[in-house]
């Protein structure tokens, strides 16, 4: 059921009623249980099921760490958990990959090998749960959080439907305390969910779905066209990626708030980022602090020497890659993300030994030459990201930079630059805060026909065919 769609609002309406028609509190975890369960099984039962199963292990595995005393025990316990976490998502997500990897290896080195193809069917949002059960046990056995004594609250945790599918990764510490508290009807928090619900959906049909339209056919023969419309596809590209993940978490921080419940925020106006750590501390923020608090600072973080730095950057990054997708493009992308942040900090280090440089730098002018730097390099780093093969990418990459002919885009750039505007006004308007002010300065009907000229206009740009989110299959 996709947010945008007419089943999952008939799903929403039946829930959000009948949950706030029920008084008892612990009724109405049950019935988001229920209904979380129901909303994955939609999709397929049997594997709502290894979900469920594998919540359980991961509940009574934590309860066991709180209550051993052994060192031992718990670590044996944390590798348990983990191990099947891990386990589940490499079966699932990157066995085929694996396999392949090393039957083109094995070939390339004159060894005649051919592997089955495993029939696997990948659990959608795999890689979002898997890491949040990650973090949990490991927080309990760290002591940085209590094992969770209610089954039901905390597979609610890990089951609760506007997270579920596409993040954003949620800390039990910050949810499992929300699920204890009693639920009180409030009118700003309702409205605050209708907001970033509309917000969301305006996001995905009438910006994300309609830059689709100018990227997939150029992505999909990047030799045939031109070099002019290989970088529309890729800007289109990098405003779709953003537009359909960020409008996503967009809806599912709003559902989640007209039940009451707060989600991490996931993103923050990324592309207005001076540099590219600055950029990641902004898009998938809950990604980005995950791999920095369970892989970067275990690894040794940026105590060690500057190199052991860079090596940790660049693991994690191509680790950060490879937990998008089962591919070699996927991989190089983490490892172009890495290879960016190295950049950056030995540009830092080289800019403090030159106050005039630094100086020019944090000029306005500066400021706006080093947004840009950072929004076309990662655009760049995106057209691997988007290509099914290495060599589309780097091919595409090559054409976009040594001027050549071809095709142009088969729809008219203008709409691609009133979207582009479109984008870059939210981001004024939030920025300055002037958009929230204005609104909250509005009559109530003035705001309930506004959201439903939004809504209107949403579904009027949307194209005839909606498209399932990007982040679905990872």
């Amino acid at each position: 059921m996709l947010f945008c769609s007419l089943p999952f609002l008939v799903f929403f309406v039946i829930v959000f009623l009948a949950y706030w028609l029920t008084p008892w509190h612990e009724v109405r975890v049950w019935l988001l249980l229920i209904a979380s369960f129901y909303f994955y099984a939609s999709w397929n039962k049997w594997l709502a099921c290894v979900i469920f199963v594998s919540t359980i292990t991961d509940y009574f595995v934590a309860r066991g760490m709180e209550r051993t005393r052994s060192l031992t025990w718990k670590r044996v316990l944390l590798f348990i958990s983990v191990a099947g976490n891990l386990g589940l998502l490499v079966y699932f997500k990157y066995a085929n990959f694996f396999l392949r990897s090393l039957e083109e290896a094995l070939q390339t080195a004159g060894l005649d090998s051919q592997f089955p193809v495993l029939k696997v069917l990948l659990p959608i949002g795999i890689s979002f749960y898997t890491f949040e059960a990650i973090n949990y046990v490991v927080d309990v056995y760290r002591g940085k959080g209590k094992a969770e004594r209610n089954l039901a609250h905390f597979i609610l945790f890990i089951l609760f439907f506007p997270h579920l599918i596409a993040g954003p990764i949620v800390r039990a510490r910050d949810f499992l305390p929300q699920v204890r508290r009693p639920k009180r009807w409030d009118w700003a928090r309702m409205h605050l969910g209708v907001q970033l619900f509309l917000l969301g959906m305006f996001k995905k049909l009438a910006i994300a779905d309609r830059m689709a339209q100018f990227a997939d056919p150029i992505f999909k023969q990047p030799t045939e066209h031109s070099t002019y419309a290989l970088w529309l596809a890729g800007f289109a590209y990098a405003l779709q990626v953003y537009c359909d993940f960020s409008g996503y978490t967009d809806m599912a921080l709003g559902t989640a708030h007209m039940l009451g419940y707060k989600l991490t925020q996931n993103f923050n106006m990324p592309y207005i980022s001076a540099n590219i750590a600055e950029f990641w501390r902004r898009w998938h923020i809950s990604l980005s602090t995950w791999l920095r608090d369970y892989l970067f600072i275990p690894l040794g973080g940026s105590r060690g020497s500057r190199w052991k730095t860079y090596r940790n950057l660049l693991l994690v990054m191509a680790l950060g890659g490879l937990w998008h997708g089962a591919s070699w493009p996927y991989v190089v992308f983490g490892v172009i993300q890495g290879i960016y942040l190295i950049i950056h900090r030995a540009f830092r280090f080289f800019c403090e030994d030159r106050p005039r440089l630094n100086a020019l730098l944090q000029t306005p002018l500066g400021l706006v030459g080093r947004v840009l730097c950072t929004f076309v390099t990662f655009t760049c780093s995106l057209v691997v990201f988007r290509n099914e093969t290495l060599a589309n990418g780097f091919t595409m990459l090559g054409r976009m930079f040594v001027p050549t002919h071809g095709h142009g885009t088969e729809l008219y750039a203008r709409a691609f630059w009133i979207s582009l505007l479109v984008v870059a006004i939210g981001h004024a308007l939030t920025l300055n805060g002037l958009g929230k002010r204005w609104i909250f300065t509005l009559p109530s009907p003035v705001r309930g026909f506004g959201y439903a000229a939004f809504l209107t206009l949403a579904l009027m740009l949307a194209p005839d065919t909606s498209k399932a989110f990007i982040y679905f299959q990872f």
